[in-house]
């Protein structure tokens, strides 16, 4: 398809085309869900196959591939037979660069029902999550462990689409002791101590989530070099670091929360710790930006993306002073502070 952007797209075709994205999504959703990608790891399989393998419509699945297919998710390599495409290695389950969970999540009703609210969120200024939900997003989650798993799992693939950007951008050569405050698993904990053998870390969040971290630590030698630390941060935060870490964190709250977790950090900081906050930053101007479209996301569960900045704003209203910010070679980038 072509770019809606294209010079030479008409306007209304142009328009047509951005009001169709929710059906890729939808597309999408149905191949991670049935597993498609997993079932072509040896070769390209037929509808029939696939269909029965899935326990699928096989004319149905052809439909939806072929879609697919158009946008290179995907090719038909023969009539009604279907193979992996780069993209479509991704929707694979074993695959190091795996997005099956993000699409599976990205699809799924809970979500996409907070999508056909955001009108609501447009006239009220509320989450949409809360309306449709009827309660705040993690408080939802934490009575729901299946729906709970996929988002870490979600949340785990686009973070490690970044994590070797974060590594190559900053020199986390002096640390010695690194608190990753709300790490979930540890996906850019453990990689990060792998590179940076002098130091140890605290790997902090709430209960439930630092505990589906322990069985990684232990398969990658781990022990011993991290501690891991169930607890809020919205009451306290680990001490002694001197390297606090706040991945894709901020920007699930509004300027009032956000405010509340910065400050724990900062009394639990030692003195000379840094902090750096790793966030995606809205850039000025008319150009596209992922961060842009993340931060309607944010909007339908309570949180916003920033600009450089209301960033630099929040960590003076928290008591910090912004030192730095690095891009990366992803869309994330690193906010340095220290205590003002």
């Amino acid at each position: 398809m072509p770019n809606p952007k294209s010079p030479e797209l008409p306007p209304q075709i142009a328009l047509l085309q951005l009001t169709t994205g929710v059906w890729i999504t939808q597309a999408l959703y149905v191949a991670a869900a049935l597993g498609v990608a997993d079932l072509m790891k040896d070769g390209p399989k037929s509808c029939d196959d696939l269909g029965r393998a899935s326990k699928s419509d096989p004319a149905s699945l052809k439909r939806i591939l072929r879609l697919l297919a158009s946008f290179g998710v995907f090719a038909e390599t023969s009539h009604g037979t279907f193979g992996l495409t780069p993209m479509a290695e991704c929707l694979r389950t074993d695959s190091p660069q795996s997005m099956r969970a993000w699409a599976t999540m990205m699809g799924s009703d809970w979500h996409w029902k907070i999508w056909g609210d955001l009108l609501y969120g447009a006239q009220t200024g509320k989450p949409a999550f809360d309306h449709v939900h009827g309660i705040r997003p993690f408080e939802w989650f934490s009575q729901r462990p299946e729906v709970a798993g996929l988002f870490n799992h979600a949340m785990a693939s686009i973070s490690s689409s970044e994590i070797g950007a974060i590594l190559a951008a900053y020199d986390f050569s002096k640390a010695k002791k690194i608190v990753d405050v709300a790490g979930g698993n540890g996906s850019l904990l453990r990689p990060l101590l792998q590179q940076n053998k002098q130091a140890g870390g605290v790997l902090f969040d709430m209960p439930h989530v630092v505990d589906t971290a322990k069985e990684a630590i232990e398969k990658e030698g781990l022990i011993g070099r991290i501690d891991i630390v169930g607890g809020s941060f919205f009451q306290t935060v680990p001490t002694g670091g001197d390297l606090y870490l706040l991945k894709h964190i901020l920007h699930d709250f509004n300027d009032k929360e956000a405010l509340a977790i910065l400050q724990n950090i900062k009394r639990a900081m030692s003195p000379g710790a840094k902090l750096l906050t790793i966030e995606m930053i809205i850039p000025p101007g008319n150009e596209p930006s992922f961060g842009k479209m993340v931060d309607l996301e944010m909007m339908l569960i309570g949180g916003v993306e920033r600009t450089e900045s209301e960033y630099r704003n929040l960590l003076t209203q928290a008591g910090f002073k912004t030192t730095a910010i690095v891009p990366t070679a992803s869309p994330v980038s690193l906010i340095e502070g220290t205590v003002s």
